[in-house]
């Protein structure tokens, strides 16, 4: 499968994909996007978190009969979950890049969530019997999910020499005529 991004510099870079996983998408995209920029072990920290019910997903999108928590707080958000099968869906994936990282050569304390993604997958169909004889349909929404980890860039040390003087705009200051800097 294509990935939807690809990393800057390959070298510092690990990928982790799963497709067609049976798992909730809306579930799924909320989580993604709650460890996106995340360090490799605070987003691992989290997901377990999210797991053991200390921390919540906040439901951005997908906000329709979503209960409020105070868990939400921690995100400026006041509406969450706790989404258990999407979050192990994603710690494991979060492990899968972990080893690609190790097998790459690349120290995984450095890493950090640069890219993920979920889209939709096909629907899988199922049916359900109602009364006076009907037949409704009972449908899954799976899942692909993919994942880039790249390295921390490095923070660069400001330069001393750095007094330049500032140039003057073209604009007016307050009070001025153009009169006045014509004559100057």
């Amino acid at each position: 499968m294509k990935y939807n991004k690809e990393p800057a510099d390959r070298s510092k870079a690990c990928k982790a994909q799963g497709a067609y996983l049976r798992v909730h998408f809306k579930n799924t995209r909320e989580t993604a996007f709650a460890i996106k920029g995340l360090s490799l072990r605070r987003a691992q920290r989290y997901l377990k978190n999210v797991v053991g019910h200390k921390e919540c997903v906040p439901f951005r999108r997908f906000t329709g009969c979503i209960g409020r928590t105070a868990q939400a707080k921690a995100h400026n958000w006041t509406q969450g979950r706790w989404p258990e099968k999407s979050a192990r869906i994603i710690l494991d994936l979060l492990q899968n890049a972990e080893s690609n990282a190790e097998l790459q050569g690349l120290d995984p304390e450095t890493l950090v969530v640069d890219h993920i993604a979920v889209n939709e997958a096909p629907k899988l169909r199922r049916r359900t019997y109602r009364a006076h004889g009907r037949i409704t349909p009972y449908m899954s929404c799976p899942c692909h999910v993919q994942l880039i980890l790249a390295a921390k860039p490095e923070q660069v040390a400001k330069a001393e020499g750095g007094n330049r003087k500032k140039k003057e705009s073209g604009k007016l200051k307050a009070g001025a005529s153009a009169g006045a800097l014509e004559s100057q």
